[in-house]
């Protein structure tokens, strides 16, 4: 499954907030360098639908803060 989120890094916690489309928000407390918020985002999703790290993958906007993450095996 395939969801587009926005992430905000350097926050004060770490969270994933759902608003009311079904949109996804995801705090991080990791700044945005050399890749740390977006390991902190799979980590956070990971923890939030209770699957490993695997699972979850970000496939795109590496460098942005509008990303599309792919949850669980998907084979598309």
């Amino acid at each position: 499954m395939k969801y587009t989120i926005k992430v905000k890094a350097n926050a004060k916690e770490n969270a994933v907030l759902e608003g009311l489309g079904g949109e996804l928000r995801v705090l991080v407390k990791a700044p945005p360098q050399e890749g740390r918020a977006n390991e902190a985002v799979i980590e956070i999703l990971a923890a939030h639908f209770k699957i490993p790290k695997s699972s979850v993958a970000i496939v795109g906007g590496f460098k942005s803060k509008n990303k599309i993450v792919r949850i669980g095996v998907c084979p598309c």
